[in-house]
């Protein structure tokens, strides 16, 4: 079918209180349905929540997201703070039971690795930002951490 006859149909259709247009000719078939205003409210219920189902559960609130919440700055750490620069899940040892690449106490040189972060099955090591002595281990062996959540105390 002709583009100019196609555009045609389309114009008709549009301006016209016809909703479907079919036509079959030797080329081929054209069909056109013209969306109807009452469709778009149709569409934006397929979102809403069904009838009878419960509220989607709050996240657990932490001591700085309350603290956030509330206006208050969370407190702040004295030295360095090495951030996690990925959301995944913090490890110590570069393998399970293994000795830890750092602990309370050691001395690190800035680049030097302190711990891995695993973020879709790759390992990825964190190094230190700054040099000196890791004074506070802030999480978990195995915990999820978040982007930019504060991982070790460096003096």
């Amino acid at each position: 079918m002709d583009l100019r006859k196609l555009k045609t149909l389309i114009d008709l259709v549009s301006e016209s209180n016809i909703s479907e247009l079919e036509i079959t000719e030797a080329e081929g078939k054209v069909r056109i349905v013209k969306a109807s205003a009452a469709a778009a409210p149709t569409q934006m219920m397929a979102y809403a929540m069904p009838q009878g189902m419960p509220p989607p559960a709050e996240a657990p609130r932490t001591a700085a997201s309350v603290a956030a919440a509330e206006g208050e700055a969370p407190p702040a750490e004295a030295g360095h703070v090495v951030a996690s620069p990925m959301v995944g899940t913090f490890y110590r040892a570069s393998s399970p039971g293994g000795k830890p690449l750092v602990d309370v106490g050691s001395s690190v040189k800035e680049g030097e690795p302190v711990c891995i972060i695993e973020a879709m099955k790759i390992m990825n090591e964190i190094e230190a930002t700054h040099t000196g002595t890791i004074t506070k281990v802030l999480c978990e062996n195995g915990q999820p951490v978040e982007f930019g959540q504060p991982l070790f105390v460096i003096e």
